[in-house]
């Protein structure tokens, strides 16, 4: 078949366009892939972006699982009137009785603050909520939020200062820690306007639609999991062993196994400047304070 003029020229301006689209997804595809709305899952250079809009949100997760190590991204969450919206970065695991660490970013009014809270789900057990305020704009440029994980803490990190731990006292006082089951890392944006903004008084104003959050970088780095292996051999390569074939596991170092001075200071500058709620100081909900508290 005959190719016009006109065909010809412009097939150098298209193949130019494919490498340079596949050369932008490159950055992320080796670490994840979108997993709902695909649609909503936009590249833009050296950027993605999840959108939310009246017909979806959407969302992506990492193209494999993790026992133990540090998972980061950057991100400029969605400027403006976002009240009823949420952004989450998490990691998980599977199953009814799931582990799960979560950063949830509470859409606002404009001119509002945006609130973080954080939550742990322990064998499928949650309600461990946390709120903060922070202590810089989140939507006027990108601020990494990052969880560490080792057989000691969990730490829950903003630009790396630590602003939530929970340690392993598994062993001292029988309370449960997240130490054998592998998680994949997620992000998403969905509408929460039945309780994200003033606990739900605030609904969703559409005309602001679509609301999207920016990311910059997604970087996991930690133990991965390899389905079809013997789980207990698994269990034990990433959880007793310092080398591995990803190379050394730094997390796993003496001292990354507690917060040291200078950190143990910083998380309580955060705690005292910018906690709003803490499930542990609620006796509405817990008439006796959860066990894990008194640490």
């Amino acid at each position: 078949m005959a190719v016009s003029r006109t065909a010809e020229m412009a097939l150098p301006l298209l193949l130019t366009m494919v490498i340079s689209l596949t050369m932008v997804e490159s950055k992320f595809d080796d670490v994840i892939q979108p997993s709902w709305a695909n649609d909503h899952v936009i590249y833009d250079g050296d950027l993605l972006m999840l959108k939310l809009d009246n017909s979806s949100g959407s969302g992506f997760a990492s193209k494999s699982k993790y026992l133990y190590g540090k998972a980061s991204a950057e991100i400029k969450l969605v400027p403006g009137d976002s009240a009823g919206t949420v952004t989450a970065f998490y990691m998980s695991s599977e199953g009814d009785n799931h582990n799960e660490f979560d950063f949830e970013f509470l859409g606002n009014r404009t001119g509002e603050p945006y609130l973080v809270q954080t939550n742990l789900y322990i064998n499928g057990v949650g309600n461990r909520e946390q709120r903060m305020d922070l202590w810089f704009d989140p939507t006027t440029d990108f601020h990494s939020y990052s969880v560490l994980w080792n057989p000691q803490q969990v730490v829950f990190l903003v630009d790396d200062t630590p602003i939530r731990v929970y340690s392993n006292q598994e062993s001292t006082k029988g309370i449960a820690f997240p130490h054998d089951r592998p998680m994949a890392v997620y992000s998403s944006i969905w509408n929460a306007d039945d309780w994200a903004t003033e606990g739900g008084r605030v609904k969703t104003d559409w005309s602001h639609a679509p609301f999207v959050s920016t990311y910059r970088e997604v970087k996991i780095d930690g133990c991965e999991w390899v389905d079809g292996v013997d789980w207990e051999s698994e269990v034990k390569r990433c959880s007793e062993s310092q080398w591995g074939k990803e190379g050394r596991y730094w997390w796993k170092e003496k001292e990354m196994m507690m917060l040291n001075v200078h950190q143990s200071h910083q998380l309580l500058w955060a705690r005292s400047k910018h906690m709003i709620y803490d499930y542990c100081n609620d006796p509405a909900r817990f008439p006796v304070q959860p066990a894990e508290c008194a640490h």
